[in-house]
């Protein structure tokens, strides 16, 4: 496998809500979270709308790509995200809500955060006390300290806390 950049992430944290919440509405949905599969991959192209390469994701041995659908409708993808743990934390390579999740017209608040604290979760759950790193684009640094209490350790590199981590797991889960 080809060396891969690092890139920093450019999501935007909309709202931090118990599940994910219906713009229009305003009604709240129960979430899952669940491994995507290779058979889910074709729905997830620059063609559908998707930014990143999930299948190239989906084929790197030491990540776990995960999908975000609302509970009893697994077939529409609300986000997905993808993470690799490591000896420490888990860093978050990827993250991206569905098309229709993102800008002015969007269907659902709440998709970064609770792919976020799914993050911290696994964190904690694999040894890593609810650490997790990530690159963030520069513009968006500030974002990530206010809405998720991350804190900026050189450059662009970016760590959820155990305490922070524990406000967003406590949140959505």
């Amino acid at each position: 496998m080809k060396n891969r950049i690092e890139m920093g992430l450019d999501f935007k944290v909309d709202k931090l809500t118990n599940s994910i919440e219906n713009v229009k509405s305003g009604d709240s949905f129960p979430t899952e979270i669940s491994l995507l599969t290779n058979a889910e991959l074709k729905g997830l192209t620059k063609k559908n709308g998707w930014q990143f390469n999930w299948a190239s994701e989906l084929k790197a041995p030491a990540r776990e790509v995960y999908k975000l659908t609302i509970s009893n409708n697994p077939n529409i993808i609300q986000g997905v995200v993808s993470l690799e743990v490591k000896s420490d934390h888990v860093h978050m390579h990827l993250i991206e809500s569905a098309p229709f999740n993102i800008g002015k017209n969007k269907t659902y608040l709440g998709v970064p955060g609770n792919l976020v604290a799914f993050v911290c979760k696994v964190s904690f759950q694999r040894g890593g006390e609810g650490y997790v790193s990530f690159i963030a684009k520069t513009k968006l640094i500030k974002h990530y300290i206010k809405s998720l209490g991350a804190v900026q350790f050189g450059g662009n590199n970016m760590m959820i806390t155990t305490e922070a981590a524990l406000k967003l797991t406590n949140k959505y889960f």
